[in-house]
């Protein structure tokens, strides 16, 4: 499916009919009663809009764009209760996937695809600064994007604060985590949340979290790619539920 909606009344239409989009891609100093209409409809949304040399519309859409290119989901998102409701339509306590600013589409691709493996009920994701439902993902997810429903919420400290209400323990994954994370209890409800690539969590984010668990490294490197983390810490709540509790 193509992602990629160039020009600006297809960019106006597709905000008019509701169409997942993440992100608005503008040239500098565009006005006009159309550009007035995108901008309004995408703040109503909580779509951001980014300002971008007309050089990157070219490479990404062509000489047609007149300046605005949108980014659309390769899949619609799922609300936060709907990855509640799933957890107690299972009969399971809540094992979810939180990520803070994770903006490689492949490391996307790759948890999601790890997150249907290990049969967690969704993931969520924050609405900026982050990578979204694109076909560069999907393609990652290697079909799981069609099985595990994605949350994308504008505020994470305030999805923490709903999924706290529901019992749910909020952990948070860091190299310098303040548990072992084979010694913790990981049969709890939980939402498990890793950070960026390159920065980690973001300090409001982990300051949100109940704790912070680490991995053990044997080797010389100091840190996973948030992809394999995130692997190896589901396949622990996994062993743990269903195998071998701690």
């Amino acid at each position: 499916m193509d992602d990629i909606v160039a020009g600006r009344n297809p960019v106006r239409e597709a905000l008019r009919a509701g169409r997942p989009l993440h992100k608005i891609l503008m040239a500098p100093r565009l006005e006009g009663r159309v550009i007035g209409e995108i901008l309004a409809l995408a703040r109503s949304q909580g779509i951001p809009v980014q300002r971008v040399d007309r050089p990157v519309l070219d490479k990404m859409a062509g000489s047609r764009h007149q300046g605005v290119v949108a980014l659309a989901a390769a899949r619609s998102y799922a609300e936060l209760e709907d990855l509640l409701s799933l957890a107690r339509e299972k009969q399971e306590h809540p094992f979810l996937i939180m990520l803070d600013q994770v903006e490689d589409p492949h490391n996307l691709g790759a948890i999601l695809r790890s997150a249907e493996a290990a049969g967690a009920h969704g993931l969520i994701i924050p609405r900026r600064r982050t990578a979204g439902l694109t076909t560069a993902v999907a393609r990652a997810a290697a079909g799981a994007l069609e099985y595990v429903p994605v949350a994308r919420v504008t505020n994470l400290s305030q999805a923490i604060a709903r999924l706290k209400t529901e019992g749910i323990w909020v952990i948070g994954a860091e190299g310098d985590g303040t548990r072992e994370a084979f010694a913790t209890d990981f049969t709890i409800p939980l939402v498990l949340v890793l950070g960026s690539e390159g920065r980690g969590l973001s300090p409001l984010v982990r300051s949100h979290c109940d704790f912070t668990v680490r991995l053990p490294l044997r080797g010389r490197i100091n840190s996973l790619n948030v992809a394999a983390a995130a692997a190896v810490l589901m396949y622990e709540v996994i062993r743990q539920r269903y195998c071998c509790p701690v």
